[in-house]
């Protein structure tokens, strides 16, 4: 009787620490944990991505859009007057938002979608970042681009607000569901 006890007792133990070690973590591939995915997208390459994320997630999509939106001669990066060139010129550079998400309060998990642009997260990511109470939040960016890779808009992020809880980012181009699916499953191991 008293080894069925230890045993029960021992079963009891793993999974309240499994339990415990869940909770430290949120789970981004299910519903348990409420997702946001927050995407910025210039020509609809990043929104495409971030429908599958949100359709892989359960997320909640909510498109971070400036209140004047940009037009082909706006993105012209050859242009050193372009809208686009003169904003990521200007390291304080805030382009204004259309709406800011009022709720956030009730997301454990916020993804955060963006193409690179001069290496670096378009200034509007900013805005929305300063523009939402997202501590507390695992924020999770990923991108798009054309031929930088992530990692450096990732680090400035990370440095322009180190009090947030951030994830690796992931470069997304050209990635199938289930690529972007196992990109998921493996946060919840990080």
């Amino acid at each position: 009787m008293n080894k069925i006890l230890l045993s029960i007792a021992a079963v009891l133990a793993i999974c309240f620490t499994a339990c415990a070690q869940k909770k430290d973590k949120p789970n981004v591939s299910n519903t348990s944990s409420k997702t946001l995915v927050a995407y910025f997208s210039a020509t609809g390459t990043t929104a495409k991505v971030a429908r599958n994320i949100a359709d892989i997630t359960g997320g909640e999509l909510f498109k971070i859009a400036p209140q004047s939106p940009y037009t082909e001669a706006d993105l012209d990066w050859n242009n050193r007057q372009s809208r686009s060139s003169v904003e990521m010129d200007d390291a304080q550079s805030r382009p204004t938002l259309k709406a800011t998400k009022t709720d956030i309060a009730g997301y454990d998990v916020v993804f955060i979608g963006y193409p690179i642009w001069w290496n670096l997260a378009p200034r509007i990511i900013n805005t929305f970042i300063e523009s939402h109470d997202l501590k507390g939040k695992t924020l999770i960016p990923f991108a798009t681009s054309g031929g930088s890779s992530i990692s450096n808009s990732v680090s400035e992020l990370k440095k322009s607000y180190p009090s947030l809880n951030w994830k690796e980012g992931k470069l997304l181009n050209g990635m199938n569901n289930d690529a972007i699916q196992n990109w998921i499953t493996n946060l919840n191991n990080q």
